[in-house]
């Protein structure tokens, strides 16, 4: 195991969330896609790199959508996609690629095997998606999730959101994180030169320290993570040693 300096030959791929919404922005909605996107994220080794919020305003979608698939493995943007005034999710990300919108020929057949022979405009306007899209089957609802490029569109409310998700995530999937944890009594500026000397050597870890206020069972919590469990078994094994037993709780 080379420990200082050594670059880590585990799999590592990216993600940006746009999560797309005035109600987010007004508080009006309280935003719960983002907390179980990170978390279902991780679980399957994925980083997630960035989250921006943004309106519901076509230039500012599609800006933010081309900054991050032009930067990020993939990209999932939550909300947006209904029949509404308001829905225009389809056009920002067509905009960020410089494509038409267009009717998808699969989405306008289930549309009008849904609402018959004669749907309305706001039901054909679900048919629409960027030109070359694709459609990933899956989750909840009979309609698919679309997919432009490396970005995959997902429904806002938060029970779809997390179904369409659960259904795509296996796509996404690399090298998991393996993870540890210490519970100490000691304050953050107790710990710090420890904290300091352990990423000197180990300088791939991903070392984490947070406070816990009003707390009576521990101060600070500290998590080691990384893909190559023996760096991480090590970097632990070291962390530990430089820690006084006395101020440590208890360890995961």
């Amino acid at each position: 195991m080379g420990a200082g300096g050594r670059k880590l030959a585990m799999q590592e791929r990216s993600c940006a969330l746009v999560v797309i919404g005035n109600e987010i922005l007004s508080g009006k909605i309280h935003d719960t896609n983002t907390y179980f996107a990170a978390r279902e994220l991780r679980a399957i080794g994925v980083a997630l790199k960035r989250i921006a919020v943004v309106p519901d305003e076509l230039d500012a979608i599609a800006e933010e959508v081309r900054y991050c698939s032009q930067r990020f493995d993939f990209v999932i943007t939550s909300g947006g996609v209904g029949p509404t005034h308001d829905d225009i999710t389809i056009a920002g990300v067509a905009a960020a690629l410089g494509r038409p919108v267009v009717i998808h020929p699969q989405l306008e057949a289930l549309i009008r095997e849904h609402f018959g022979d004669r749907p309305n405009k706001a039901g054909l306007k679900m048919a629409e998606v960027p030109e070359g899209a694709a459609l990933v089957e899956g989750g909840p609802l009979i309609f698919p999730t679309v997919q432009a490029e490396n970005i995959y569109m997902l429904p806002g409310i938060p029970q779809l959101f997390e179904g369409k998700l659960a259904a795509i995530k296996s796509r996404f999937a690399t090298d998991p994180y393996f993870a540890h944890a210490i519970y100490s009594s000691a304050g953050e500026g107790q710990l710090a030169g420890m904290l300091d000397a352990c990423l000197e050597r180990f300088p791939e870890l991903l070392l984490g320290s947070y406070p816990k206020i009003g707390n009576a069972e521990y101060r600070v919590k500290l998590t080691l993570e990384s893909k190559d469990r023996d760096y991480l078994d090590h970097a632990f094994s070291y962390l530990l040693e430089l820690i006084p037993n006395d101020v440590i709780i208890k360890t995961e």
